[in-house]
């Protein structure tokens, strides 16, 4: 194999790549334009949920209670309502997420020493939604339930008990629950993927279609400096998004990163051969640019494969690196299948390409 011969394939791949306004809009605006998508678009963060209130008692206890809602991060008063059809109403024109009503006899029950209970109306349109405002409500009650029963406890001068079992939680990894530290680590993925398989995908194919693969066939240059030379423009690139993905998410974005950027750096060019083989294989099987980008015509089964898998493991990764700081040693359970998936499909992408017209 020829080194110079792969440096001029590469070449000309690269000025093909520059001559593509198309690919090359897709390598340099894509990257950032799919982190801030998903970054500023893609939020499961349940905060500042629009809430409307019906109090009927109106007293100072009442009051009391609604500012616990109106502290929590999660609820945002967003009207007080003077009946029950406004109430019901803002709930079915989606103005409001749920609906508290405050009983008439609230405060009454409370100096009594007494239950109340605060009705709750929650749009439940979307489930998941539902669930977590419930639980949501249930711990601000709560909160409001323990300081009343500490306070009418304390006046009659009886001694307060702790409860004989609690439960003190904490949260490791991602302290402050948000979403982008999901979601944007897996973005990479994402990016890598289409860079990957979409544009490689098109290389041999685009090749077939203009003619050009007889004078490729009729020079010395071999089959597999023929893929390589055609391969290393967009890992090079990949590995270039890789990068500016990671430092937008660190950066722009603050989402943790305790792991090493070698480490991180090692798994997605695994991960970046895993795609540039399937794409450049589908190109060799396709020979037609429209149908090398009809990835819904593969297999069932290569789809399943390389759809799921190899992605798993490496957002995965990404996670463990991001997130945790996982050690390298900790991290072969992943690292092994996408090795394993590399060799496969780069080999399958070497053995399917041929130096023949037919």
């Amino acid at each position: 194999m020829s080194f110079n011969r792969m440096r001029a394939v590469a070449k000309k791949e690269i000025i093909q790549i520059l001559r593509d306004s198309r690919s090359l809009l897709i390598v340099v605006l894509m990257p950032v334009t799919l982190m801030l998508l998903f970054g500023y678009g893609v939020n499961l963060d349940l905060k500042g949920l629009p809430v409307y209130v019906y109090d009927c008692d109106g007293s100072q206890q009442s009051q009391d209670l609604l500012k616990h809602f109106q502290a929590s991060k999660y609820f945002n008063i967003a009207s007080l309502v003077n009946d029950y059809p406004t109430l019901t109403r803002a709930l079915d024109d989606g103005h409001a997420k749920m609906g508290i009503v405050i009983p008439w006899d609230f405060s009454q029950r409370l100096s009594e020493g007494g239950s109340v209970q605060v009705q709750a109306l929650v749009d439940a349109t979307d489930d998941n939604t539902a669930n977590v405002l419930i639980g949501y409500t249930q711990a601000v009650v709560q909160g409001y339930s323990s300081e009343i029963q500490i306070a009418w406890l304390g006046q009659r001068g009886q001694q307060i008990q702790p409860a004989p079992v609690s439960v003190q939680t904490r949260t490791w990894y991602n302290e402050d629950l948000e979403s982008s530290a999901f979601i944007i680590p897996g973005v990479l993925a994402l990016v890598m993927s289409v860079i990957g398989a979409f544009l490689t995908s098109l290389t041999i194919a685009r090749e077939w279609e203009r003619g050009t693969m007889e004078q490729l066939i009729s020079t010395p240059v071999s089959a597999m400096e023929i893929m390589l030379g055609k391969l290393t423009p967009y890992f090079v690139l990949g590995m270039f998004d890789t990068i500016v993905c990671a430092l937008i998410a660190i950066y722009w974005f603050h989402v943790p990163f305790r792991g090493s950027f070698l480490t991180l750096l090692v798994s997605s060019a695994l991960f970046l051969v895993v795609v540039l083989s399937l794409g450049f294989f589908i190109s060799v099987l396709a020979k037609s640019q429209f149908a090398a980008s009809q990835i819904e015509q593969m297999p069932i089964a290569l789809q399943w494969i390389t759809r799921i898998l190899p992605a798993r493991y490496y957002v995965s990764i990404l996670k463990k690196i991001f997130l945790k700081g996982t050690p390298t040693a900790m991290l072969y359970a992943d690292l092994i299948p996408l090795a394993v998936f590399a060799f496969v499909l780069a080999l399958l992408a070497t053995r399917a390409f041929h130096k023949r017209l037919t």
